[in-house]
């Protein structure tokens, strides 16, 4: 590596490696929004991961705590200069939004991705000094000085000589492995579970869309239409809870969509009976499903009930986040949608969902078993889990701080050839060299034994017959423990 304090180049290689690691690391695929598809997206949670791990793995500012808040603010940094922009969801001609969202409803998309490739072959091909040149005149437009006054402002200052490995990279394949194996190792130190068949198994990949129905010929033929309507409609609403409803009705089967699309209010005022409609309808739907969303390795779910239990909030969350990034991608988005409408419904408190019940009450009730159907787990449990979940909707689906640096640390012991069992980021065992094994041993074995001479002296349920013939055969196979523990009264024993 070089001195990034040698302005501006040092300042500007920072820059542009952060954007290079977004550019490439970050999910890019096609997403649907209010049932309006948009192509090329990724989403404001997924950006914050993808950076705050690249600066985690690099060391940029050595040992400096960095927390998820200043990754946020480099990120809107990032869209401020052009970098990648908010996906326009605009409604009646409103501009695009100008605040970064660490959220997994907020769509960003690059500007230009013509000029990916060429930036890609660059960066794979050409040497750090002429990695740096490159970047500089291809990846951002943002003055050194202004990303110096960045690091000034977030308390961060870079390191001198920071080793940054450019040439060596890793397979998505190696990295996917890693995440996963820090993931269960992170979690694994949070509850205690007794196997961990179901967490190495892999997950049964589930159809995103449900299918139509061949006997119902009349949904066949107009549920393309039915749906663009409720697109349309979606989309003239400013209503969170009518947008957070519609999103969910992408995985209803099309019987149950065009019967909604067709009661569509014609008036402004009817607008909560059509809520109550969704509700009704996507409370209904869930309530028939077969399998929950949270299926997967199940006995996590009653590790982090009795965290609950016992008060221990933020290992709660934290295990939350562990056990959703476990996932398959599908499934968590299906559960990332209904979860953001019944936490909207939950604490919307205009609209009452029944007369003489509190809404998260209702929302618990109606959709309890969609996600969590374990036996093995209480109904106190499964509901507190089940509340935990809706109230901290907003966070449950981020990565923890923890593990973006268990897998940088383990990332960069591959990079450069070192042992990653060394680097794991936990510690279940030490390692002892011989010597120091063989000593332990010889410590605990003696230990023991003068446990067991004392048990069998101060046993008072024993005749002195059989502590005679204990005492006896204990002496005859270790002497030096014996004569150890009886001092003085060794003549005094009859052996």
């Amino acid at each position: 590596g070089f001195s990034l304090a040698q302005k501006p180049f040092g300042a500007t290689y920072v820059w542009s490696s952060i954007i290079n690691a977004l550019q490439n690391q970050v999910e890019v695929k096609k997403r649907r929004q209010n049932l309006k598809c948009y192509h090329d997206c990724f989403i404001g949670s997924d950006a914050v991961d993808v950076v705050f791990a690249h600066l985690l793995q690099n060391k940029y500012f050595g040992d400096v705590d960095i927390s998820r808040a200043k990754v946020v603010r480099v990120c809107q940094a990032l869209m401020d200069y052009k970098v990648f922009e908010a996906v326009s969801t605009r409604v009646f001609g409103k501009d695009k939004r100008s605040v970064f969202e660490d959220s997994s409803s907020s769509l960003y998309r690059f500007p230009n991705a013509s000029n990916q490739t060429e930036l890609d072959k660059d960066y794979q091909q050409c040497t750090p000094q002429r990695h740096e040149r490159s970047m500089l005149f291809h990846s951002t437009p943002v003055k050194p000085e202004n990303l110096e006054d960045l690091w000034e402002n977030l308390s961060l200052k870079p390191a001198n000589t920071p080793q940054v490995n450019i040439s060596d990279s890793l397979s998505r394949r190696v990295i996917n492995e890693v995440w996963q194996e820090q993931t269960i190792a992170r979690l694994l130190q949070l509850i205690d579970l007794p196997l961990l068949e179901s967490l190495l198994e892999p997950q049964e990949i589930r159809p995103q869309l449900p299918q139509p129905r061949k006997g119902a010929g009349y949904v066949i033929t107009s549920n393309y239409l039915d749906r663009e309507i409720l697109k349309a409609f979606s989309d003239s609403q400013t209503d969170e809870w009518l947008s957070a409803a519609i999103d969910c009705l992408e995985y209803l089967p099309d019987h149950m969509v065009v019967d909604i699309s067709r009661n569509l209010p014609d008036q402004p005022d009817k607008a909560d009976t059509w809520k109550l409609l969704l509700f009704e309808n996507i409370g209904r739907y869930y309530s028939q499903k077969k399998e929950p969303l949270l299926s997967h390795a199940s006995e996590i779910h009653l590790g982090i009930a009795e965290l609950l239990v016992n008060g221990k909030m933020e290992q709660s969350l934290e295990a939350l986040q562990l056990y959703l990034k476990l996932l398959d991608s599908q499934v968590r988005e299906e559960f990332r949608r209904l979860l953001y409408f019944m936490a909207v419904a939950a604490h919307n408190s205009e609209l009452k969902l029944q007369k003489e019940s509190d809404n998260r009450m209702v929302v618990k009730r109606t959709f309890s078993k969609a996600i969590i159907n374990n036996k093995n787990l209480s109904r106190g449990k499964t509901d507190l889990l089940i509340l935990f979940l809706v109230d901290n909707q907003r966070d449950v689906l981020k990565i923890p701080g923890t593990l973006h640096k268990m897998v940088s640390n383990k990332l960069l012991a591959l990079q450069k050839g070192q042992d990653p069992s060394k680097i794991a980021g936990y510690t279940f065992c030490q390692k002892l060299d011989e010597r120091e094994y063989r000593s332990n041993t010889e410590k605990t074995t003696k230990d023991e034994l003068l446990s067991l001479l004392k048990a069998i002296d101060e046993d008072s349920k024993l005749s002195d017959k059989e502590r005679k013939r204990l005492l006896d055969q204990f002496h005859s196979s270790n002497p030096s423990i014996f004569m150890q523990y009886f001092g003085d009264r060794v003549a005094n024993m009859c052996v």
